[in-house]
Parts: structure tokens; C-alpha cells; sequence
């Protein structure tokens, strides 16, 4: 199920946080929202998502207009991981975990068995959400919104509290579904990580849609520094992909002169 984005407006208060947003996701591909704070991102996400009442513009999940579509509806198309998980709920990990079945009423206990091994969660499963860490919590989501299994895959931020090795293995994990012909959105800050896994990168900066392409086509150092003005460069990964770095000019025994 293909995403499609056309001439997208959303503000609050008349201020405008999308602005004229047009943009195609494809099935089986990874598609990476960057940019710098307040760009739009989350917004951008959350409108695909079907919870915004956008003010104008058209989104489209498989040729279906996302407005149209009732709750049951949308849940059985996309399952959604925001950036920010409720601490206070007093659910354990497991029915979390359960609650990503919801929208189809029958359990599949071997899909289960495969996100929780995926997102290491086994001996998470009996405790209660308030007590875990922000990063268990996460991978807690991770697993409820793989264990929903549906076509379109949206994703905010999803490594944001998620240590490197935890961090890598959800990536690889998001590359995945996106092999076994889903549709991935994912708000991302790691350019380099975008870079890595995305097919399609989409560029916003004042709720405007800068650039979009293929990662070695929008990665540039100009339009980098552009977009979050800093100084930067871009140098390669051992797999050939664009890693943008801070170009600094200091190091700790300098720093220590400051």
C-alpha cells in the first residue's frame, strides 16, 4: 500500500505548520522524514496517520483518502510508534504487546513469538510499564506496533531512546518490513542511519518540503548546512553511504587551552 501526499496544508492558530507538503511513499521502501527542529516531521507523520484534521490537501493510503476512513479501518492499514510512551499506564509489557493484535481480534502466536525475540523483550513481558526504562519501553512499543502486522509502518523517532546495539538491530529490524513489501515512513535525526536504511529521503525545513530523493542524491554538505545551518561535511561509511558530520576544528587538547 503505497502513500500519497498531495499539496498538504496544516496549521494551528494560523500558524502554519505544513505547508503545501506533496510526497509519494512507496511499498516496499523505506521513506525517511529529516530536518531540523520544528521542521514538520512529527505533524507530517501524525497526518499520514490519519489523526490530524488536516485544513487542506489529499492523503492517500493504497488510493484510499485517509479522512474517510474510520478508526477500525485505519488501524488494519497502519500501525503507528510515536515519539512519546505513556509511563503512568499500569499495564505490564505483555499487554502492551497484545494490544497491537487488537484491531484483529484473533491472536498469531507465531508472529508474537518472532517481535518478541526481534526487540529482546521475553523477560520484559510480566513487569509493569512505569518501571521500565525509557529505552525498554521503547522496544516495548517497537514490538506492540510489529506485532500489529500491517501494510503501512509509521515510525517517530523510534531509536531516540534506544542504546547502539538496540538501536542497529530495530533499524535492520525496519529494513526488514520494508523487504517483505511494506510501506515505512520513519521521522529520523541520525542522517546517517537514513542514509543507511531509507530509499527515499524526504527533506522538510518550515513545514515545507526542501528536497526529496535518493539519500546520495539529497545528502549533500550545501544542503545540509542549508537546512540546519552548520558547517558540515560528508564522508562515507564503510558501505559507501553518506555520513554527514560536524565539521570541527577542535579537538580535547585544544579545548583545554578555551
Amino acid at each position: 500500500m503505497s502513500i500519497t501526499v498531495e499539496n498538504l496544508h496544516f496549521s494551528v492558530d494560523e500558524h502554519e505548520l505544513l505547508d503545501d507538503v506533496s510526497f509519494t511513499a512507496a511499498a516496499g521502501q523505506v521513506t525517511a522524514l529529516v530536518g531540523p527542529n520544528g521542521a514538520g516531521k512529527s505533524t507530517l507523520l501524525a497526518a499520514i496517520a490519519g489523526d490530524l484534521d488536516i485544513n487542506s490537501g489529499q492523503i492517500l493510503i493504497a488510493g484510499e483518502d485517509v479522512s474517510q476512513l474510520n478508526s477500525r479501518q485505519l488501524a488494519r492499514r497502519r500501525a503507528v510508534l510515536t515519539q512519546h510512551h505513556p509511563i503512568g499506564v499500569p499495564f505490564t509489557a505483555e499487554e502492551v504487546l497484545d494490544f497491537g493484535r487488537h484491531p484483529w481480534s484473533t491472536p498469531d502466536p507465531q508472529l508474537r513469538q518472532e517481535v518478541i525475540a526481534t526487540c529482546e523483550i521475553e523477560h520484559l513481558l510480566p513487569r509493569v510499564v512505569p518501571t521500565l526504562s525509557g529505552g525498554e519501553r521503547a522496544r516495548v512499543h517497537c514490538a506492540r506496533v510489529f506485532y500489529q502486522d500491517t501494510p503501512v509502518v509509521l515510525l517517530d523517532e523510534p531509536t531516540a531512546a534506544l542504546d547502539l546495539a538496540h538501536a542497529e538491530d530495530f533499524l535492520k529490524a525496519m529494513r526488514r518490513l520494508a523487504d517483505e513489501g511494506k510501506t515505512v515512513v520513519v521521522v529520523l535525526h541520525d542522517l546517517a542511519a537514513a542514509a543507511a536504511y531509507a530509499d527515499h529521503i524526504v527533506v522538510l525545513s518550515s513545514g515545507c518540503v526542501f528536497a526529496q530523493g535518493a539519500p546520495t542524491e539529497v545528502l549533500s554538505s550545501g544542503l545540509i548546512s542549508a537546512i540546519y545551518n552548520a558547517d558540515v561535511e560528508i564522508l562515507q561509511d564503510s558501505a559507501g553511504n553518506p555520513v554527514a558530520l560536524p565539521r570541527r576544528r577542535t579537538n580535547p587538547s585544544s579545548l583545554k587551552n578555551l
